[in-house]
């Protein structure tokens, strides 16, 4: 299911539901539908900057690795799967961090689920 952030301030994002969701529950907000004031968007991203910094200093996680051993084969090629790219949180976050920068510079709030 998708998610679609909107603001006065800058183009739709769309985000998948389950991506999302980890983004809304770092600022303790509903993933259905809510709204990031723009009193709310400095906090907002100041906690999204740190988890982006603290993500980039960790490896891939042993989930990822676990998915990429069990789609391929022992030697880790596989002419039947095409190469796994992790997409970090940061490149998923980063769509909705300029949205909320926008927001916070023009005074908008960023709304979704409405």
């Amino acid at each position: 299911m998708l998610i679609t952030f909107t603001s006065k301030a800058a183009s739709e994002v769309l985000m998948y539901k389950e991506h999302a969701k980890r983004i809304l529950e770092l600022l303790h907000k509903d993933v259905d539908q809510g709204v990031i004031t723009a009193a709310e968007a400095p906090h907002a991203l100041q906690v999204l900057e740190q988890e982006i910094a603290e993500s980039r200093q960790h490896a891939v996680s042993e989930d990822v690795e676990r998915d990429v051993h069990a789609h391929h084969n022992e030697d880790g090629d596989d002419a039947n799967h095409e190469e796994i790219q992790a997409v970090s949180f940061s490149t998923r976050a980063y769509p909705l961090v300029e949205m909320l920068r926008a927001a916070k510079a023009g005074g908008h709030d960023v709304v979704w689920g409405v």
